[in-house]
């Protein structure tokens, strides 16, 4: 028996309230068919059954508290033994009459030896993830704790290892669609389990219908179950079909209800659009005048057609969090110029001894530490303002974030405690940082308790930038490419220096321009004069 959970089904909505149930104890469910509706303090919300099985028990009546993370229903899954639903065909054939004691295996041959590996809670308010690489196949032996997958939140990339040695018998979610909390990964067979499938298999083929044929992605396909799908509706009055196939068939202007679909009642699976597109203007009929209709509203220009592409992933979070932030913090602006000649003449003379140490010593330890130091004299910086906005909030660490334009998106993991480490310390931070958010795998603590941040668009040689603040923080610093430009030295003669533009932006709830020009001129002071830095070092 498996409980479903109520996963999370808004950000800070924690329970709910069961407004209808569709299902009742011991009725038949379908995979995504729609079981209860639930009201959250937003919305209405319907949930869909996880996959194909018999309902047990509803936990939550109707009209109750519904919390999420805790079982809301539970049912027996299609694999698991039900012998009490079946006893008339097991009476109609004579394959299928035998002792008592066989009767179980017969009910649930993929169960005895496959288990499903149900995807765990990946973080709070993750309730979906993109497979993003499978690295094993169906049939490849597998070790506890292996790595089985990597899948991609609106936080970062995260690897799945396996749970326990065995064989895969099945990857539920394909490379590039979606995966849920709680809903099955993958299939597998215990290293040690008896393996009965396929003598319990053989005897209740000719008797059973759809319901129960073993590999699941075939199952309408080879089951006459199939045929009264031919209008492309599931029972549930739906086409059953992945957002992956979905967004597969705008790209090529077909409807969903042209292509016919293999999988169980009627789902239409990626082989099946694909297929449909390779036969051409020869692919079924059916729907022709359909067809016709979606060229037409087409340019006859020969534009090229629009590839839509899902917003999801870290960028949709970032997506989030720059509207939020750019629509409630009242955002300024502040420039200004450093002359870093001396402090790249530094690095020159540091870098042998850093490489000795395995360091790579780049600019950013230095930017990092003198701003620390700045921060004792200008507190302000290093503060938040509580949700209520009636409270500063002086954080006791400074906590310096930078941000990675990286595999899976823009990312601005922080370094910690910038004040207590040497610049050493904070060059091995950063590289280690930025390693991991270059391939995605970043961990959630190391983006979390940022208290100010750095954008360095310079490495991407850019010279100027209105960066937006990331919240709850109070201030970013833009820094641009360094140039080689002429000034004027004391004896005003015209001299080669290595000039730097940099771009502040703050939040005027907090900060007003003074202080950040204050404050901003302490970091410079560090940064132009950089030996200046040893007097305050611990």
């Amino acid at each position: 028996m498996t409980e479903f959970k109520l996963p999370d089904i808004g950000e800070g909505i924690v329970e709910c309230e069961v407004v209808e149930w569709r299902i009742k104890e011991g009725d038949v469910i379908e995979e995504d068919q729609p079981v209860v509706e639930v009201m959250t303090d937003k919305a209405l919300v319907e949930i869909t059954a996880p996959e194909a099985g018999r309902v047990t028990r509803l936990h939550v009546p109707k009209g109750e508290i519904a919390r999420v993370h805790a079982p809301l229903f539970a049912y027996e899954a299609e694999g698991e033994a039900h012998a009490p639903a079946t006893p008339d065909k097991q009476e109609e054939s004579p394959a299928v009459e035998q002792p008592e004691t066989q009767k179980a295996p017969q009910a649930a041959p993929r169960g005895a030896t496959s288990r499903d590996f149900i995807l765990p809670d990946l973080g709070e308010g993750i309730v979906e993830c993109e497979v993003v690489e499978w690295r094993i196949a169906e049939g490849e032996t597998i070790e506890e704790d292996q790595p089985v997958v990597d899948v991609m939140t609106d936080k970062a990339m995260m690897e799945i290892t396996a749970p326990e040695a065995g064989t895969v018998t099945r990857l539920h979610v394909p490379k590039g669609e979606i995966a849920r909390v709680h809903a099955p990964l993958f299939a597998y067979a215990p290293e040690h389990a008896e393996d009965m499938d396929e003598t319990a298999s053989t005897a209740p083929a000719p008797a059973e219908s759809a319901p129960r044929p073993a590999p699941r992605p075939d199952m309408a396909a080879s089951s006459s179950a199939a045929a009264p799908q031919a209008t492309g509706l599931g029972p549930h009055g739906r086409i059953p079909a992945s957002p992956a196939v979905r967004r597969l068939l705008r790209e090529h202007g077909v409807r969903l209800e042209q292509v016919p679909g293999s999988g169980k009642q009627g789902r239409v699976l990626k082989e099946d659009v694909q297929a449909f597109l390779e036969r051409g203007d020869t692919a079924a009929a059916e729907p022709a005048p359909a067809r016709e209709a979606v060229p037409s509203a087409r340019p006859s220009t020969g534009e090229a057609e629009v590839r839509v592409e899902p917003l999801r992933g870290v960028r949709a979070a970032m997506a989030r969090q720059m509207v939020a932030s750019a629509s409630t913090i009242p955002h300024f602006q502040y420039g200004e110029e450093l002359d870093v000649t001396d402090l790249l003449a530094l690095r020159e003379r540091l870098k042998p001894e850093a490489q000795a140490l395995d360091a790579r010593l780049t600019l950013m330890p230095f930017f990092m530490k003198a701003m620390a130091l700045a921060i004792r004299d200008f507190p302000i910086l290093n503060s938040r303002l509580n949700e209520a906005g009636d409270e500063i909030h002086y954080l006791p660490s400074c906590n310096i974030g930078m941000a990675v334009d990286g595999k899976a998106g823009l990312m601005v993991p922080n370094v910690k405690g910038v004040e207590r480490l040497t610049l050493l310390e904070i060059a091995g931070e950063i590289q280690r940082l930025t390693a991991g958010a270059r391939e995605g795998r970043v961990a959630s603590s190391d983006l979390k308790g940022g208290t100010i941040s750095i954008s360095n668009i310079g490495a991407l040689g850019g010279t100027y930038a209105a960066p937006i603040i990331n919240a709850p923080e109070v201030a970013i610093v833009a820094i641009g490419k360094t140039q080689w430009l002429p000034r004027f030295d004391e004896q005003d003669r015209v001299v080669k220096r290595a000039i730097m533009t940099i771009t502040w932006a703050g939040d005027h709830r907090l900060i007003d321009g003074g202080t950040i020009a204050r404050f901003c001129n302490a970091w410079k002071g560090y940064l132009e004069a950089p030996e200046s830095m040893l007097l305050h070092l611990g």
